[in-house]
């Protein structure tokens, strides 16, 4: 009797070990689809970046420096490494700030403003916005539950033979930055 008392808390705790491990990969596995999914949104924004400048460009050629601007942070981001989150969010802050001032110029130009491939362009970029912030969420959302199962006890002691590792937030260095970028005029 007692052998089998023993035997139903160890196959137990087999099973619940089990549970927490097949937890923590269902977790990361999140967290991955996450990521994924902001690089969806990013590589979108990236790509309506260059269309956006051109169609700036052709009402406010003199405003140089400022589309050079757009241009350069783009080609930061784009050659951030995927896999860290530290560098794509910096280098997405840095492209962000370049989108507001692109955008701070059709202020200037009322015809650019009325202009139905900017309307267009306009719609699409705060669409992305959106998107984009609400792919931050779910992604930070993911790794607050995972950071935390693998903290808790006894998860952390599955975790250590596991090998899982916190994973980091999608974090903004400017809090500014996390707003979307306003695209109405």
């Amino acid at each position: 009797m007692t052998l089998w008392i023993v035997l139903g808390v160890i196959a137990l705790l087999v099973i619940t070990v089990i549970g927490m491990y097949n937890g923590m990969v269902r977790k990361k596995i999140q967290i991955d689809n996450a990521w994924s999914d902001i690089s969806v949104f990013l590589k979108k924004r990236f790509d309506l970046i260059p269309n956006l400048v051109n169609t700036v460009k052709g009402y406010a050629a003199h405003e140089s420096q400022t589309l050079e601007n757009i241009v350069k942070a783009r080609s930061a981001a784009v050659a951030a490494p995927s896999g860290d989150v530290a560098a794509v969010a910096a280098a997405n802050q840095g492209v962000t700030s370049a989108l507001r001032g692109l955008l701070a110029i059709a202020e200037n130009y009322p015809n650019l403003k009325a202009d139905s491939q900017f309307l267009e362009l306009q719609n699409a970029l705060q669409n992305i916005e959106g998107e984009l912030g609400n792919s931050r969420r779910f992604y930070n959302a993911t790794v607050r539950d995972f950071n935390t199962a693998i903290q808790q006890f006894p998860g952390s002691i599955i975790a250590n033979f596991g090998g899982f590792k916190a994973r980091e937030f999608f974090e903004l260095e400017d809090k500014n930055e996390a707003k979307n970028v306003e695209v109405k005029f």
